[in-house]
């Protein structure tokens, strides 16, 4: 399997979107919606301090009974947060989400640890299946001379 940034050069993300730990919940499930996401960075001067996901929302939000129009993320945020960097291969990606039963990894760059992008369990499932569709019509072309 490839490094994460190999990934990134081939399937660059145009936007990073984040909220601040101050932001209401509502005003964060706003932003994943218009921007059809399933999650967002919760940034507090420069830095990464949580993720704030629709699972966050259902579990900490809903069926608590809060009211997403008063509750500031940094209550119901993920912290700390599981993040990989450049290097991290999509294996060990895939093996950290399967076993934190996680959908959404920031990847951090540079020694700030300065976000760069947000990798969902999509990117690296079409990234296993480009990859399989490759190997098969190499096969099918050895195979067919």
């Amino acid at each position: 399997m490839k490094p994460v940034s190999e990934l990134l050069k081939k399937h660059p993300q145009k936007d990073l979107y984040s909220v601040a730990p101050d932001a209401t919940v509502f005003d964060a499930i706003k932003l994943l919606a218009e921007k059809h996401i399933g999650a967002v960075m919760v940034m507090d001067s420069g830095q990464l301090v949580g993720i704030f996901s629709e699972r966050d929302y259902t579990r900490k939000i809903a069926l608590q009974g809060l009211n997403s129009r008063e509750t500031k993320v940094r209550e119901v945020m993920t912290s700390p947060v599981l993040y990989v960097t450049l290097e991290h291969r999509t294996r060990q990606c895939m093996a950290l989400m399967s076993e934190k039963n996680i959908r959404h990894l920031p990847v951090l760059d540079g020694p700030d640890g300065k976000p760069v992008a947000m990798l969902s369990i999509r990117d690296l499932m079409n990234d296993i299946i480009a990859d399989h569709e490759f190997t098969i019509a190499q096969l099918e072309n050895y195979i067919n001379q």
